[in-house]
Order: structure tokens, then C-alpha cells, then sequence
């Protein structure tokens, strides 16, 4: 069973995962393998570098630079994703051949890159518009710019939860959103206790 988990930026996809790793779930995290994919010696650095060469210093992507070129040339980021979705894809199916039964992948742009097709299920996390923005803003070095500029580039909250098998959202509490995530485990037969 492969659950996606998904949601736009500052919705709490990532507490949420965490709740499903503490009920026992692997948890494939996108994030994190883009991460490794941009730090030195990265295998994106160079295609990136190829695109972008003011956004690797020294074999590693500088993910604000990277940023502030997508908000000049909203195309560009089309091309980055071609070097880097490539390297995510092999990565996760390297995860999945390597565990059985329920698993999780936590990946924000789900949707936007036709991810729900290799999902057995999907999870959108969500919360008010308002909520996402505080939450957005007081993240260091983040402004209003950069959360306009990060939302047009994902596909709209509401879209998303329509789309979505269930829906978490997480303005309600952490206690709110655990039982969720228990509730959703029991649905899908995945559930440890």
C-alpha cells in the first residue's frame, strides 16, 4: 500500500509525516532526498549548474538563489525539474523495492507532477489560508513575494483536497491531526494497533 502524502507549502505536510512514521510507516521523503540531491557532490549540482551557475557555489545548489531565478523566469524552474525529477524517481523506487506492505511518500508536488498515479492513495494536507500564510512567513528569510511566487507554482489547495482520498486539516491540532492519521491507517489496513 502506497500512500502519497501531499499538500502546498506551509500546510504541515512534514509534522504529519512524523505522524505517520511514529505509527510505525516508512516514510519516503521527497524533500529531503532534493536536499541531498543539492548538497556537495549532489548528483543535481551539475545539471543545475548547467541551467543556473550562480546557483552552485562550490558543488552545492544555494537553494535562494535557486529561488530567487525561478521568480524572475517562472520557466526556468520546468528545466530544473527535468535534471532533478529524474534523481528523485530512482531514489523512490530504490525505497519501495527495499520495503513491504504500507509505506509512505511525502512529496509536495504530488499532483503537479503526476505522482497520485503510482499512489495507491492520497493524503492532502491542508489548513486555512491564513493559517498557511503566518506559518509561511515566520520561517526565516521568507516574505510575502516568496509565498505568492512558491503558490503559483503549485497547483491550489482546493484542487488538491478534491482530488485527495482524505484530507488532514492540520489547523485543528496536533491531537486532531494524530487521530486522523490513526483513523486513515485503520481505513486503508495499514494500521499497527
Amino acid at each position: 500500500m502506497i500512500l502519497g502524502l501531499t499538500g502546498s507549502v506551509a500546510m504541515g505536510k512534514s509534522t504529519t509525516a512524523a505522524l505517520f512514521r511514529a505509527e510505525g510507516i516508512p516514510v519516503w521523503d521527497a524533500d529531503a532526498v532534493v536536499h541531498a540531491l543539492y548538497s556537495e557532490g549532489g548528483a543535481a549540482a551539475p545539471g543545475i549548474a548547467a541551467l543556473v551557475p550562480e546557483a552552485v557555489v562550490e558543488g552545492s545548489v544555494d537553494r535562494s538563489v535557486l529561488r530567487a531565478a525561478f521568480l524572475k523566469d517562472p520557466e526556468l524552474s520546468r528545466a530544473v525539474e527535468g535534471v532533478v525529477h529524474p534523481l528523485v524517481a530512482r531514489d523512490r523506487a530504490a525505497f519501495l523495492a527495499a520495503h513491504e506492505g504500507c509505506v509512505l511518500c511525502d512529496v509536495p508536488l504530488l499532483f503537479e507532477t503526476g505522482g497520485e498515479a503510482w499512489c495507491d492513495r492520497v493524503v492532502v494536507v491542508t489548513a486555512p489560508l491564513h493559517v498557511q500564510r503566518e506559518r509561511f512567513l515566520a520561517r526565516p528569510g521568507m516574505d510575502a513575494a516568496a509565498f505568492e511566487g512558491i503558490l503559483a507554482r503549485q497547483m491550489p489547495d482546493a484542487d488538491k483536497r478534491a482530488r485527495a482520498d482524505f484530507v488532514i486539516d492540520t489547523s485543528h491540532g496536533i491531537d486532531a491531526a494524530r487521530r486522523d492519521v490513526h483513523h486513515i491507517l485503520k481505513e486503508v489496513g495499514c494500521a499497527k494497533s
